[in-house]
């Protein structure tokens, strides 16, 4: 059966508290054609809370909470990983059919290893610049997007149906160009994953959300 995802999380992320994410994300209506609506009968089964596509995402870095970050050092990282990000090539990402994991159906994609750069990158700017105040999350990355999330509720989603199902169902890899990082404060509700955009980051590049510097910290 498939875990309920957010009571997972709820210890270190609880319901409606801001975290800062640094995620890859691509145009909703891309991800609308390619990656939700093939499997939308698939994903929308009980137990499960299908993804909406402007909210389906590669998640890169979970930072701490938004409230803990001061304005400085926001705009700190934001500067150094835009620095740091322009000798980072975009990356082609295969995403494979979803499988239903433990937690979630989810498309895991290649290669990982580019794609463990930005990973790598995220997480050493936000500890050196909050001296490490925040644990590191991911500890292992690979690149993955979830479709659905299972969650609380009287049933759950039994993950051999669905295997059988997913075996019985059209679909090829899809291939999706990774060419900006995007810094958002994302909270959830236990059904949805919602965020606040701050920043973008080009890969090769820069782009900010405002063209300037990021005002989105606390204290």
């Amino acid at each position: 059966m498939i875990e309920d995802f957010f009571a997972g999380v709820e210890h270190r992320w609880p319901t409606g508290r801001a975290d800062l994410h640094w995620h890859v994300l691509f145009p909703p209506e891309l991800v609308e054609e390619r990656l939700v609506a093939p499997y939308r009968g698939i994903t929308h089964r009980p137990g499960l809370a299908p993804v909406e596509a402007r909210w389906l995402h590669t998640t890169v870095m979970h930072g701490g909470p938004v409230a803990e970050y001061s304005t400085d050092e926001i705009d700190t990282i934001v500067d150094r990983v835009r620095q740091e990000c322009q000798a980072v090539a975009p990356i082609d990402l295969t995403f494979d059919r979803p499988s239903p994991g433990r937690v979630a159906v989810e498309c895991a994609a290649r290669p990982g290893a580019l794609g463990r750069r930005l990973w790598e990158l995220t997480t050493r700017v936000d500890r050196e610049v909050t001296g490490s105040r925040f644990p590191l999350i991911p500890k292992r990355w690979y690149p993955h997007a979830s479709l659905a999330y299972g969650v609380a509720g009287p049933e759950r989603a039994d993950r051999q149906i669905m295997k059988v199902l997913l075996s019985d169902h059209p679909g090829a890899p899809v291939v999706l160009r990774a060419d900006t990082i995007s810094l958002v404060a994302q909270s959830h509700d236990r059904q949805q994953i919602t965020w606040e955009h701050l920043a973008d980051v080009r890969l090769g590049g820069c782009l900010t959300s405002d063209g300037g510097s990021v005002r989105q910290g606390r204290g």
